[in-house]
């Protein structure tokens, strides 16, 4: 398929990901492959209101659009809305990185002239539809992002790489919070993450809190839970089940200080869900808990890309994957032991020493 480019200036892109936070920033290296390849172009990214905090000052950007799909762009005169303001932004390509279809119609109501996306939503709505195969799961979903790209030339490097950037203000506001809550910045901090979106992808909390137990136990560290509001239930779970004191952020970070505190993560354990990916983004290993057998909910998937970071996952013997519809009390999670985290705890241990901690 042809892509018709603006001969007489640089080209005007707006790249979009308005769903879940670990798919956005599986998204960020887009923008910088995008920015390699066309570095006079404007490059915007789309993303939920949501995830703002993480894609504000993102290098690799020129301009973040945010698209608050509950509140102003909320139904048909708010899409149409949102729609007008995209089609004074005069952009040239959209690439939709995740079929909705709201972003289809939005671009298609903004007239923007190249429109790439997946067929799964709305396919009449794109100029350059791609089938979409990614439930397959052959690839991550970093990877599948680049098939979007190869008509614009551009492939996939060989190792993808997240970019977030925290801001000056959200370490602060973690700073303020640390000191108030007394977590003591001369141990190594390891992160517990036992929320997720779906009962299919949560390791059961009481073995959240004797994990806890046992990393307390083998190593003086600050142990801290994270996760969002919704996860208070689950965090109360753990610290009910573990004999060890955890320091307990549940529902009290925003997007960006969570990024924060992750800078300064030695590690972070956690179910498969958005919080891996923005440790992974800012440089923290990461032990990744797996359940689910179908192809494009596996680690193959959605594993945190950087190569230092791991995953813990039991086939079971399913032949068919039922994700949260499952029958059998979600063995594949049942059967990862605590002793099966350990060991990938102890690839890190180097990491859990006071000494490694920087002054």
């Amino acid at each position: 398929m042809f892509i018709p480019l603006p001969k007489s200036r640089p080209p005007r892109i707006l790249v979009t990901r308005a769903d879940r936070i670990g798919d956005f920033v599986l998204s960020t290296p887009v923008f910088e492959a995008l920015r390699g390849h066309f570095p006079k172009a404007w490059i915007a990214g789309l993303t939920s209101i949501e995830n703002g905090e993480l894609a504000i000052g993102n290098p690799f950007l020129d301009e973040t659009l945010l698209y608050d799909k509950k509140g102003r762009e909320a139904g048909f005169w708010g899409n149409l809305r949102f729609a007008r303001k995209l089609a004074k932004k005069n952009f040239d390509i959209v690439i939709h990185l995740h079929a909705t279809n709201r972003m289809h119609w939005v671009s298609w109501l903004a007239k923007i002239p190249v429109r790439i996306g997946w067929t799964r939503r709305a396919g009449w709505a794109l100029t350059h539809p791609y089938a979409d195969v990614k439930v397959e799961g052959a690839k991550h979903e970093a990877e599948y992002n680049f098939d979007l790209l190869k008509e614009l030339q551009i492939v996939a490097p060989e190792r993808l790489r997240p970019v977030l950037t925290t801001q000056v203000k959200s370490r602060a506001s973690l700073d303020e919070l640390v000191a108030r809550l007394g977590i003591t910045t001369t141990k190594p901090w390891v992160a517990l993450s036992p929320g997720a979106s779906c009962p299919s992808k949560r390791w059961p909390p009481e073995r959240f809190g004797a994990l806890a137990d046992e990393l307390a136990e083998r190593h003086d560290i600050e142990l801290i839970l994270v996760g969002s509001a919704v996860d208070r239930h689950l965090a109360e779970k753990v610290q009910g089940a573990a004999r060890t004191s955890l320091f307990d952020l549940t529902g009290r970070l925003s997007l960006g200080m969570l990024a924060a505190l992750f800078e300064r993560t030695r590690l972070l354990i956690s179910n498969d869900s958005g919080p891996v990916h923005i440790a992974d983004a800012v440089g923290t290993c990461v032990i990744s808990i797996f359940g689910r057998k179908q192809p494009g909910l596996s680690p193959t998937r959605w594993r945190p890309l950087n190569p230092r970071s791991t995953f813990v996952w039991k086939d079971v013997g399913c032949v068919e994957c039922l994700a949260h519809r499952c029958e059998i009390g979600f063995l594949c999670l049942d059967a990862i032991a605590v002793h099966h985290v350990m060991d990938q705890v102890a690839r890190y241990r180097h990491l859990l020493e006071p000494a490694e901690v920087a002054s």
